[in-house]
């Protein structure tokens, strides 16, 4: 198992919508993610900063990197685009986060 983490940031004022958008997350995303390996995967927002922490346990990192190409991934971002940061081809603006401690 490969451990993966990184940060992202949501608008202040989307941090509800944000919410609501992975409650009701696509059946078809769900489904994509657990067929490139990925084991588990939570989100946790520090609403005084708009951060997001991101947290996975993937099985295969090159699963993982094929994510990204995938037509259901690029709807969700097109999808999630207006309410947080995100880079020119829409991906979220995002930071890995080195593991520097585990119990």
């Amino acid at each position: 198992m490969i451990k993966k983490a990184f940060r992202m940031k949501v608008f202040p004022d989307q941090h509800a919508e944000y919410e609501k958008r992975h409650k009701e997350l696509w059946p078809e995303m769900r489904q994509m993610l657990k067929e490139h390996g990925v084991i588990s995967y939570s989100i946790f927002l520090d609403k005084e900063t708009s951060f997001l922490f991101a947290y996975a346990e993937i099985e295969n990192e090159e699963l993982w990197k094929q994510i990204t190409k995938t037509e259901i991934n690029q709807r969700w971002w097109e999808f999630m685009e207006p309410i947080m940061e995100t880079n020119p081809d829409k991906s979220p603006v995002s930071h890995e986060l080195p593991q520097v401690f585990e119990l």
